[in-house]
């Protein structure tokens, strides 16, 4: 299905921005909410992680059942 690898690339951008709002809050001496930015980009990185594998998988059972078909 297409729409798993824009998932995955928008949880991937949504990681890299949220490591970048932990940079400038930890910068300006807010240490609870840069680690709170942490937290996000952690969960935004599991996100785009579970996306891949799940397209990844999809693809191996189509190529599967492509070749269950053909036999």
């Amino acid at each position: 299905m297409a729409p798993k690898p824009r998932l995955s690339l928008f949880a991937l951008v949504v990681c890299g921005l949220a490591l970048v709002a932990a940079v400038v809050s930890f910068a300006k001496g807010s240490w609870p909410v840069g680690v709170l930015w942490i937290l996000m980009a952690g969960l935004a990185s599991n996100m785009a992680w579970y996306y891949v594998r799940r397209a990844r998988l999809e693809q191996a059972a189509a190529r599967a059942n492509d070749g269950l078909s053909r036999e």
